[in-house]
Order: structure tokens, then sequence, then C-alpha cells
């Protein structure tokens, strides 16, 4: 699919900036990789298109059970390693929250799932796309609702839930930095969109 032009991203682009800009990173490392996503974002509204070589902006998702109890997570299809919920921005994405919401219902198959606004990680890391970039990823926590069904989608070998304490091998590199602001925030927080 060809990518849209960096203006169909302006809004996206006027978010992210904003809720980068406003974030109290949950970690050192996190801190770092925002600050380096914001000299990203210097580039402009295309820094959210997958065209951009330099490396684009990426959202996903920690999907929490309804208790909390249990993360749900992917057997990517492509890298073969179990991971969070998430991909590339879309242009009819408004926010970095409700892009990673939508990769989550898409991904998951579930409906009703929840997000909080505010991201609990950012990321940067090195993909296969456009023969090699990087994926500069703001990472949320989903809350699903009590009773949700998973159903594995196109990207992904198989899903499921699992308590954070016994996650599933292999795993990919920096999912497991998420879980502790996750938790923490499912614990202590009433803000949350749809």
């Amino acid at each position: 699919m060809p990518d849209a032009a960096p203006d169909h991203y302006a809004a996206l682009y006027t978010d992210a900036t904003a809720v980068l800009t406003g974030w109290t990173a949950t970690s050192p490392a996190a801190g770092a990789a925002r600050d380096r996503t914001l000299e990203l974002l210097t580039a402009g509204p295309v820094a959210l298109s997958r065209g951009h070589r330099a490396g684009h902006v990426t959202a996903s998702a920690l999907v929490l059970d309804a208790s909390g109890e249990r993360v749900l997570l992917c057997l990517h299809g492509k890298f073969r390693k179990w991971v969070q919920l998430g991909g590339h921005c879309e242009p009819g994405d408004r926010t970095l929250a409700t892009a990673a919401l939508r990769e989550a219902a898409e991904e998951s198959g579930i409906a009703g799932l929840v997000v909080d606004p505010d991201p609990i990680d950012v990321d940067i890391h090195p993909v296969g796309c456009q023969g090699g970039s990087l994926h500069y990823d703001v990472r949320f926590a989903v809350l699903a609702p009590p009773g949700a069904t998973e159903r594995v989608s196109d990207e992904s070998e198989a899903l499921g839930w699992f308590p954070p304490d016994r996650l599933p091998e292999p795993l990919a590199d920096g999912t497991v930095q998420l879980l502790a602001p996750a938790l923490a925030r499912r614990a202590g927080s009433g803000r949350a969109q749809r």
C-alpha cells in the first residue's frame, strides 16, 4: 500500500508532539527514547509515515484483562516472537492513543477495548520496513472488557493471555519493560478512552 501524503498526518503530528513534550517518562531509557522521538518529529508530519526512511513513529498497546492479572500478547507472524499489539500509524489516526487502540482492536479482534491516553513507554528499535528502518514506538496501556475473547489476525500466529510473572518465550526485546508501568497505571488511573 503506498503511503499517504505527509499532510494526512498533520493532526496526528500535532498530538504526538504535544503528548511527548508533556509526558513524564516512566524510566530513564523511556525518557531518552522520548527525546530522540521528539528529534525525529522535527522532520514534520512525514515522521509518522512508514515511508520516512530515517524512521517513523508507531503506536502499540499492552492489553490487560479486566482484572489486571493477565496481559495479551501476540506471536508475531514475521519475526516469531511474543510481543504487545501495535504497528504503523494510519492517515485517519488523530491521536497516538487512538492509533494504539485501533491496532489493538484490529490485532486482537476484541471489541470494547479502552486506552489510557498517557503513554507508558517509548522505545526505539530496528525493523525491516523500507529495507531497514527504526520504529519510534509510543506505547499505551489498554484494558479489555470482562469476558473478552481474542481472535487471531493475519499479522499473528497466535494470541495468548499470560500472567506478568509467566511470560512466554521467545519474548521480543522491550516487551517486558511495559509491565511495571502498565500495571501501575491500571492500579491508579481513572482516565481512559474508547
